[in-house]
């Protein structure tokens, strides 16, 4: 026995629960200190139900975890007792635990519970004697799985709970201290018959209100037999005085006292993973070597975050690692750990959303910035913002609308801020105000080796002409300083039209977009058959509205329009937000050109007509966009007037269609372009452009540490160590 390196926590376990007494009671829990408050499921007459009051109080703590204990598992489907408790792991940010009461029922409802809580899995089955279930759909997903204990007093529980929980409480004056030595050695025999690491149970005592202050006894607990947690057993009406009395004299000495009996280091709040989880590791990935200020928030493909981690909006993926950092510190900290796995595919992720954008994989890393998410006003007189990389648009445009701002982000709200903004953004604004890009004041970049830079026109100027297009090899974006616009309400246009010829409308299209001012910025996606046009003016006035999209609705019989003058912030929030359950590999093409001429309009009907794509759609650029001389960022193709992305299914099919379209183009928006032919990097960049990329991708990162998304090979490559 002896400690089994878990640090130590101090908590109450509130009897007689009936009304508000017991929340207060848990609320002064906090204030003092405590780091846990359990309610009993008990069926005393006057009682509360313990999982509202869990609730409940979880809602008016911030800090302490909150739980049930003893929870009756024979009288409370698991399935139940499963969706409750990961309700309250959501909504009290991740402070939910369970402590389950041994019992014939325990085991299966263990079993259950960890199931659901799988959102890897697609359905749940359990054919179970006392928790049956057909076909239940996990989750929700969580971010942290909700510790399962089991409480009891006697050699079966603590079995069962060496062979199934994550840790094991019992009363120390129905056990005893000797009795409590022989529970604690059955717990360890079980857990290693099961193949467990006896380190993954956490070991608890709840005490009475007397026994709580024996500090000799507490402390011997501790070191001697690897008690970690101690929860006194108080009534909802306990004084004050008592509770302030453990936290001013108990918890303190035997904190002092524990720490003086250990080595240094000895106690750890770090998680063990289950043996079952760790089953799930891939090969060839240090886990136990995550930094310990990453390795709270890494997800795992055992873990239930897992199942909301692994794709992205378009992409399949089963990485190995998932990295979540929520500072540029821990951003280097999860690059260091990259360095150290070079031959692990590496993806990097704002919001998951980018159609050519990697940011998933097969076995390798991902690190995710989407904690990264601040929005901050530094200076309302220039309208600078400070926005992290993983915001979403939409909430970007709704933290800017009150100030009457907004900033050209696409053409939906659910996109990241980070890939967006390190690859040019085509967006609803751009032709009256350019593109995302071109509101970039400042970066601040995690490079390769781990150094936080603060590139901009006068910092580090190179990097922030490469950071304007090509950002994603060169770094991993922790901050961005944008100089947004002054925009009203804008008018948005949805028109549907009939399109029997391809051809001929595309052409058409082309002919109003010669004449359309910038103030509108319209999209065409066309199919076989049909065109919709979405369409937005930056202008509030109904009639320079009507007037700038009348040519549009006279371009084809029109079968169903809607105008309205609405605020950006609604257009970018117009669509819901919703898991990214990709699968598979998407499969998309990109297309830059000056004009529609009739061998892209023909191509790219012939391309419509075929099947090979799905998803046809023209952005149109121009405008404000090709304001910017080209060498100034290295988005160069600012004369490209119309940007092409198409979709389909089979990859060589969808080729066999595009390239007559590709040859009537004059370059690629590599967003959208998810093809891996190193070709197609001439096609992303001019000579001269591309020429420069390498030059500085060989000084910031020489050994191509960001090589996954429309990888730069350095000018003079060398190998990865």
């Amino acid at each position: 026995m002896g400690t089994y390196g878990h640090s130590l926590r101090f908590g109450v376990e509130v009897f007689g629960a009936a009304d508000g007494d017991a929340v207060t009671a848990a609320s002064e829990a906090e204030r003092l200190g405590f780091d846990v408050v359990t309610f009993p499921d008990r069926e005393a007459e006057g009682e509360g139900d313990a999982p509202s009051l869990a609730a409940w109080t979880a809602a008016r703590t911030s800090t302490v975890q909150v739980g049930v204990s003893r929870l009756q598992t024979h009288a409370r489907p698991a399935s139940v007792v499963a969706r409750g408790a990961a309700s309250l792991q959501l909504l009290s940010g991740d402070r939910a635990m369970l402590a389950l009461a041994t019992s014939p029922a325990a085991e299966e409802a263990v079993a259950v519970i960890r199931a659901m809580q799988d959102t890897a899995r697609s359905r749940v089955t359990s054919p179970g004697a006392h928790h049956r279930l057909a076909g239940a759909e996990p989750g929700p997903a969580l971010d942290r799985e909700i510790p399962i204990w089991l409480t009891g007093s006697d050699a079966a529980a603590a079995a069962l709970a060496g062979r199934v929980a994550d840790g094991w409480l019992v009363n120390l004056d129905e056990a005893g201290v000797e009795g409590l030595a022989e529970l604690t050695r059955t717990l360890d025999r079980a857990a290693t018959e099961a193949g467990r690491d006896v380190r993954e149970v956490q070991r608890g005592v709840t005490l009475s209100d007397e026994e709580i202050f024996d500090i000799d006894t507490l402390v011997a607990l501790s070191v001697g037999q690897g008690v970690s947690t101690f929860l006194v057993r108080v009534m909802e009406d306990a004084s004050e005085d008592l509770l302030r009395r453990v936290s001013d004299d108990v918890i303190p000495a035997v904190r002092q006292a524990v720490e003086a009996a250990l080595p240094p280091g000895a106690l750890s709040s770090r998680r063990l993973r289950r043996a079952d989880v760790r089953a799930r590791r891939r090969p060839g990935i240090g886990y136990d070597e995550v930094p310990e200020n990453l390795a709270e928030r890494a997800v795992e493909p055992g873990d239930p975050a897992f199942g909301k981690v692994r794709s992205t909006y378009l992409r399949g993926g089963d990485p190995g690692l998932v990295l979540r950092p929520g500072s540029a510190s821990e951003v280097a900290d999860a690059l260091g750990f990259a360095r150290r796995h070079t031959h692990l595919p590496l993806g990097i992720r704002s919001g998951g959303h980018g159609i050519s954008g990697r940011s998933t994989n097969d076995g390798g890393l991902v690190i995710d910035v989407g904690r990264l998410d601040d929005i901050t006003v530094l200076d309302e007189t220039a309208r600078l913002v400070r926005i992290g990389p993983g915001a979403r648009w939409r909430d970007v445009a709704t933290a800017l609308h009150p100030h009457g701002w907004a900033l050209s982000s696409g053409d939906y709200g659910g996109v990241g801020v980070g890939g967006l903004a390190t690859a040019g953004g085509i967006g609803f604004l751009n032709r009256k105000h350019g593109l995302t890009i071109d509101h970039l004041r400042a970066v601040e970049l995690v490079l390769a080796d781990g150094t936080l830079v603060r590139a901009s026109d006068t910092e580090n100027p190179e990097l922030f002409w490469a950071a304007r297009g090509a950002g994603a090899n060169f770094g991993v974006a922790v901050a961005f300083e944008f100089a947004v616009d002054e925009v009203e309400e804008v008018g948005w246009a949805q028109l549907a039209f009939q399109a029997p010829d391809p051809a001929a409308y595309l052409q058409a299209f082309g002919e109003v977009m010669a004449d359309t001012p910038r103030e509108t910025t319209p999209f065409l996606i066309l199919g076989q058959g049909v065109a919709q046009v979405m369409a937005m003016v930056d202008s509030a006035d109904p009639d320079v509205i009507v007037r700038q999209l009348q040519p549009f609705a006279e371009i084809a019989p029109m079968v169903q329009q809607q105008v309205v003058i609405a605020p950006y912030a609604a257009v970018m929030n117009m669509f819901p937000e919703a898991p990214h359950n990709g699968r598979g590999e998407p499969i998309s093409r990109s297309a830059l050109t000056r004009e529609i001429t009739p061998g892209f309009a023909s191509a790219s009907a012939d391309l419509i007509r075929s099947g090979a794509s799905h998803w046809y759609q023209i952005r149109t650029v121009g405008g404000a966009v090709s304001d910017v001389p080209p060498d100034a960022t290295a988005y160069a193709h600012r004369d490209a007037r119309f940007a092409l992305a198409v979709m389909g299914t089979n990859a060589q099919r969808l080729d066999r269609w595009f390239e007559p379209v590709r040859r009537h183009s004059h370059g690629l928006y590599l967003s959208f372009e998810s093809g891996r032919d190193p070709a197609r990097i001439n096609d992303a960049f001019p000579p001269d452009t591309l020429t420069r990329l390498r030059r500085l991708k060989t000084e910031l990162d020489p050994h191509n540490l960001f090589r996954d998304n429309f990888n730069i090979v350095p000018a003079l490559a060398r190998s990865a160590s």
